[in-house]
C-alpha cells in the first residue's frame, strides 16, 4: 500500500515537471528579473511540491496549489531580500489593480464575476488572493484601518461566492 502510495507521488510529481517547469521559471522570471535567483527559487518551489505533496488534498486544484506555493516562495525571497535593503518597489506590483493582472489563469466565469464585483470589492479580491497582499498589507495599501480592510476582503469574497452560486444554478 505504501508503496502504491510513493509511486503515485513521484508520477504527480514528474506530470507537474513535465507540465509546469518552463511556465513556473518563466512566471519567476517575469517575477525576479534575475536568472540565477529564479532558477534557485525555481528550484525550491520543486522541492516544496515533492514535500507537499501529500498535503494536496483535491488533485483538480494542483496547478493552483503549484503557483501559490510559488507565489509564496517568492514573496518569501522578496521579504528576504528586502531585509537587506532591496526596496519593496521593485516588485511587479501594477499601480492600478487591474493592469497586467492576467485573468486568463481563471475559468471565463470566475472572470465574469469577478469583473461584475463593486471597483471596492475587486480590488480587495484581486490583492488579497491573487497579488498575495495580507490583509494588513491591504489595510496599509488602502489607508483602511485593519478590521476595515479584514471586513471588506470577508464580504467580497462572500459576494463572489453568491455570484458563482448563483450563476451555476
Amino acid at each position: 500500500m505504501q508503496a502504491e502510495k510513493t509511486e503515485i507521488v513521484k508520477t504527480e510529481i514528474n506530470t507537474i515537471w513535465i507540465d509546469l517547469n518552463e511556465e513556473l521559471y518563466k512566471f519567476i522570471l517575469g517575477k525576479i528579473k534575475d536568472e540565477q535567483t529564479s532558477k534557485d527559487i525555481h528550484q525550491e518551489v520543486f522541492l516544496k511540491i515533492q514535500t507537499k505533496i501529500h498535503q494536496l488534498k483535491h488533485t483538480s486544484k494542483l496547478t493552483s496549489w503549484v503557483y501559490q506555493i510559488t507565489r509564496n516562495t517568492i514573496i518569501d525571497y522578496l521579504r528576504k531580500a528586502k531585509n537587506k535593503n532591496v526596496l519593496i518597489d521593485e516588485l511587479d506590483i501594477p499601480l492600478t489593480v487591474e493592469e497586467n493582472f492576467n485573468y486568463s489563469n481563471l475559468t471565463n466565469c470566475i472572470n465574469q464575476k469577478i469583473k461584475e464585483l463593486s471597483a471596492d470589492h475587486k480590488e480587495a479580491i484581486i490583492l488579497t488572493s491573487f497579488k498575495n497582499f495580507s490583509q494588513k498589507e491591504l489595510s496599509e495599501h488602502l489607508k483602511l484601518s485593519y478590521s476595515g480592510a479584514k471586513s471588506r476582503v470577508q464580504k467580497a469574497r462572500e459576494v463572489l461566492k453568491e455570484n458563482i452560486l448563483v450563476y451555476q444554478m
